[in-house]
């Protein structure tokens, strides 16, 4: 009897913004392959009602990226540069760390640009949702998600399952309606931001601003 196939759910990143540093190109060998990591810094400006003014936080992403696109994309590619890069989340088993695997990128010249920094996910809840009250005095939902999704792989030149889990963030009325409504193992549609928590581990978090849940019965 066949195996049942892991949920193949969603896992998007686009972020447009520039290039903290000029990628380091490696090659591989056995295939001889590239592969590129480098940091993208996005911006996002917001008005504090409190002082009156507006605010500027800058999110800094570690990308990594294998294979062809990396010379299509990154060879003349230097420190401020703007760039389009799309992806997904992924886990690095040799350095412990949570990064963004890039799957295409496209160089822009030097300059200012408007950032965008974009995800869209699916996944599964697979912790209690609890309600916190930032300093703010404003209210957020605080769960895990977790969600599995495949990708084919240009080292292997196979189509590979993948696996994360992610602390999520969800503002508002939203967080109110998933405590009183969701359970684990609900499933969840999201769209928000890619950020990170303000610790020592730095780990990715999903920041929600749009949230759907689908109950399983």
């Amino acid at each position: 009897m066949q195996s049942e196939l892991p949920q193949n759910h969603l896992c998007n990143i686009t972020l447009l913004g520039n290039l903290v540093n000029k990628p380091e190109i490696r090659y591989q060998v056995n295939p001889v392959i590239a592969i590129a990591e480098f940091v993208v810094a996005t911006h996002l400006k917001w008005f504090d009602k409190r002082t009156n003014q507006f605010k500027e936080w800058t999110h800094y992403h570690t990308i990594k990226m294998i294979g062809d696109v990396v010379e299509r994309s990154l060879l003349q590619a230097e420190k401020g540069d703007v760039i389009l890069v799309q992806g997904h989340m992924v886990n690095s088993k040799k350095t412990n760390r949570e990064l963004i695997h890039a799957t295409y990128a496209h160089r822009y010249p030097k300059g200012y640009s408007r950032s965008i920094n974009q995800l869209q996910c699916s996944g599964k809840i697979s912790s209690e949702i609890k309600l916190v009250n930032t300093e703010n005095n404003k209210q957020l939902a605080e769960l895990r998600l977790a969600i599995n999704f495949y990708s084919f792989s240009p080292v292997t030149q196979e189509l590979r399952s993948i696996s994360v889990e992610r602390t999520v963030h969800v503002w508002g009325k939203q967080a109110a309606y998933l405590k009183d409504n969701a359970n684990v193992d609900d499933e969840l549609i999201i769209n928000g931001r890619l950020s990170y928590l303000k610790d020592a581990t730095k780990s990715q978090l999903i920041d929600a601003q749009d949230v759907i849940l689908q109950k399983i019965n």
